[in-house]
């Protein structure tokens, strides 16, 4: 199992990074309510310094969390932990922790609604998504909120399975779509399972249903009357339910790299899939110098994908800090994968392809290898989460067959053994049997309809979440814009300063996001090679 966030780290124009592993449907009204001139906690005091209970919720001020890699920024932050009910069906349950850290605006003069920050993955932990936050000066005068969601890195139950990462770095070494694979890859799921189950979780209680009740009762203990929602990848896909569940208090809500709950699955992913390398593609096509060095780069694509799921080469690696060489097998699966995530440094793709095509797979495998053996790969994602919210939500809704379909439908030429194990979600049926968690009511598929003011960002070489998705969710919300910023990848906000623009102005002025740098944006000078 691996993430749908974009890559942590700064992009290399030449090599993946180390860590990769993340139109107008209405007039839109601005919703603002009176507030004081500061983000208050209610009280008068300081956001996030005044210990509340609401309910059966509990917001205590405190030493701000752990971290797995230094945050410089939260030697300013104001921060405490939110107990709520860990299943809120049972009234006499255990309670979970949960880590909140509050960045306070870098203007004197704030804006009186906080922004909430969803993080993506599923599993990935909010407070160490603070540096991309700041980075795209969304704190430039509202105070940021960040909660660890339950069962991810900083919260009480952590939830991380680091036996699931290592397989996934293991699983490099074989054959992606043998069953023999699929099979280690279960074996794996049923560790991180007792593993869960020996920390007394309750593994059904882990999915957008209580996160989205743990975040209003956040912002009710926090003494917010309305705050602005802004999530990436998965957390686009919990801010929907979130806003069709708990809608009271929601100023507007940012979205970008958009998975709707209505769709999400295997066969959306395969999709997503299509829509990211044929943006790529037809960039490369459209730019003289790549178009006469790499001709008809789609085809050779779709060729090397059958030929080497066909006749998979192997070759061993060098990764950092590990004494030995590591195994890489190069079939179709794991190069689709490599390619889902290697749009995110979209300039060296054509070469990385041609170079295999001629023989060399190297730089493809040192990408791959790269990613999975990272530190930051190890340890980090809440697997507990990830199961919680796949196999209650999704699978249960979407069958094997389902994704098979929509696999043939989006690469018609691959391989039979391919279209049933989606990018990023391989096994994913097999998986969630043994994960063994009731299925979410069906209302959790339900399209999200509203009125709250709403950006919905893509990315024109966006092969996590289809840039088509945004258009999809806001036929249904009636005050919402959607824009795809061509030439970048899965999130948007990580990687474009128009992208950043837009979304500080969308929270200025929900009826007027400034769009006007999208007009300036160019595609990538992709690499040639001599």
């Amino acid at each position: 199992m691996t993430s749908l966030s974009p890559p942590r780290h700064p992009r290399s124009p030449r090599r993946l990074p180390a860590a990769l592993a993340g139109a107008t449907a209405g007039a839109l009204v601005l919703g603002l309510a009176a507030f004081p001139a500061r983000a208050e906690s209610g009280t008068g005091a300081p956001l996030g310094t005044v210990a509340r209970t609401v309910g059966d919720a509990h917001y205590e001020p405190g030493p701000c969390p752990r971290t797995a890699d230094p945050i410089p920024d939260l030697a300013r932050a104001r921060c405490g932990t939110l107990t709520v009910p860990e299943n809120r069906s049972r009234h006499k349950g255990r309670k979970i922790t949960l880590a909140v850290a509050i960045i306070p605006a870098a203007a004197k003069r704030r804006a009186p609604d906080p922004i909430v920050w969803l993080a993506g993955g599923p599993g990935d932990d909010a407070v160490s998504e603070i540096p991309m936050a700041l980075a795209g000066g969304l704190d430039r005068d509202r105070d940021l909120v960040f909660m660890s969601q339950r069962g991810t890195y900083s919260a009480d139950p952590e939830l991380t399975c680091p036996n699931i990462d290592a397989f996934n770095a293991r699983a490099l070494g074989l054959v992606s779509n043998a069953p023999s694979t699929g099979r280690l890859h279960v074996e794996a799921t049923r560790e991180c399972r007792d593993r869960v189950a020996s920390q007394g979780a309750d593994r059904s209680a882990y999915n957008d249903i209580e996160s989205s009740a743990d975040y209003d009762a956040l912002r009710r203990t926090l003494g917010v009357a309305k705050w602005n929602v802004f999530g990436i990848s998965y957390g686009t896909h919990l801010a929907l339910n979130y806003m069709r569940l708990h809608p009271k208090g929601i100023r507007a809500v940012g979205i970008d790299g958009v998975l709707p709950p209505s769709i999400a699955g295997g066969a959306v992913t395969w999709k997503a899939a299509r829509e990211g390398f044929d943006g790529l593609f037809k960039a490369c096509e459209e730019q003289p110098a790549c178009a006469t060095r790499y001709p008809h780069l789609k085809d050779t694509f779709l060729r090397l994908v059958s030929e080497l799921e066909a006749r998979p080469v192997t070759t061993t690696v060098t990764v950092p800090d590990r004494p030995e060489p590591v195994k890489v097998v190069l079939d179709g699966g794991n190069l689709v994968g490599w390619l889902t995530s290697a749009t995110h440094v979209a300039a060296g793709v054509p070469r990385s392809l041609d170079e295999l095509a001629h023989g060399n797979p190297q730089r493809i495998a040192e990408q791959l290898a790269g990613g999975k053996y990272s530190p930051q790969a190890m340890g980090r994602v809440a697997h507990g989460l990830v199961y919680g919210i796949f196999c209650s939500q999704w699978t249960p809704y979407e069958s094997r067959a389902d994704v098979i379909r929509g696999g043939r439908r989006a690469f018609p030429s691959f391989p039979r053994s391919m279209p049933a194990n989606a990018p990023q979600l391989a096994w994913l049926h097999d998986d969630c049997r043994a994960w063994d968690v009731p299925a979410a009511p069906p209302s959790i598929r339900d399209v999200t309809r509203s009125d709250i003011p709403t950006l919905l960002l893509s990315g024109g070489f966006d092969a996590q979440t289809a840039p088509s998705n945004g258009a999809y969710a806001a036929r249904t919300l009636s005050r919402s814009v959607a824009v795809t910023v061509p030439y970048v990848a899965h999130v948007v906000f990580a990687d474009s300063t128009c992208a950043q623009t837009m979304t500080v102005s969308f929270f200025d002025r929900p009826d007027a996001p400034d769009t006007r740098c999208l007009a300036g944006l160019r595609p990538p000078a992709f690499e040639i090679a001599p």
